[in-house]
């Protein structure tokens, strides 16, 4: 599986994607993530299968999921505070859940905030 990691700049996705990375070695899977912007998405969502969007995209989410639909690729909002996910293993969890089957808001925006029981 490949993933793209998208953000504003790239050096927010540089992060999450390197920890993913990990956390997809880890637990043996076969999971490549590279990070990109906005800028190189029209380039790069063609050697992606999910594209992860920093939630500071959040007013392109749109066009980004239409771009995205053309190719196959499916989109994931990563939540505001995925960057606090120091092993990546919440995000990996984004990934490799089973993609919903009615598409979200861009306002919908989940957190991977643990609560406490």
């Amino acid at each position: 599986m490949r993933i793209l990691v998208v953000c504003g700049a790239g050096a927010s996705s540089t992060f999450v994607a390197q920890r993913v990375r990990h956390a997809a070695q880890a637990r043996g899977l076969d999971i490549t993530a590279t990070a990109g912007t906005e800028q190189s998405l029209p380039i790069d969502l063609d050697a992606a299968d999910i594209v992860l969007v920093g939630p500071q995209l959040i007013p392109k989410l749109d066009r980004i999921t239409e771009a995205a639909a053309a190719r196959g690729t499916r989109v994931i909002l990563m939540p505001a505070d995925i960057f606090r996910d120091l092993d990546g293993s919440r995000t990996l969890a984004l990934i490799t859940a089973p993609a919903p089957t009615t598409p979200r808001s861009s306002t919908d925006i989940p957190s991977t905030e643990r609560t406490s029981s």
